[in-house]
C-alpha cells in the first residue's frame, strides 16, 4: 500500500507539495535578490497613490504582482515555474503599472 500511495503522484502532490515541490532555498533566494534589483529600479517609475501617502512600495508591488499572477507567494512556487518567474519580474519593469 505505501509503494502504491508514494508512487501515485496525485495522493504524493496533495500531501507533500508543500516540503518538495516548492522553491529550492537556492533559487528562493535567486528570487528575492531579482525582487531587490527590479525593486530598487522600479521605485521611481511607480505612480502616485492616495492609498500610499508616504509612497508606494516597490517590493511589495512586485511580490503582491506575483502572487495574483501565479496565485501564489514568489515562496511557494515550484521551481519549474522559476524562469517564468524572472521573466515576469522584468516585464513588471517594463511596465510598472
Amino acid at each position: 500500500m505505501w509503494y502504491w500511495f508514494c508512487n501515485n503522484k496525485t495522493y504524493f502532490g496533495v500531501f507533500f507539495s508543500k516540503w518538495i515541490l516548492n522553491l529550492n532555498e537556492k533559487n528562493r533566494k535567486l528570487i528575492w535578490l531579482k525582487i531587490q534589483s527590479t525593486g530598487d529600479l522600479l521605485q521611481p517609475l511607480l505612480k502616485p497613490s492616495s492609498s500610499h501617502p508616504k509612497g508606494r512600495n516597490a517590493y511589495a508591488h512586485i511580490s503582491l504582482s506575483i502572487k495574483e499572477k501565479f496565485h501564489q507567494s514568489y515562496k511557494d512556487i515550484s521551481d519549474d515555474n522559476f524562469e517564468n518567474v524572472i521573466l515576469y519580474i522584468e516585464y513588471l519593469l517594463k511596465n510598472p503599472n
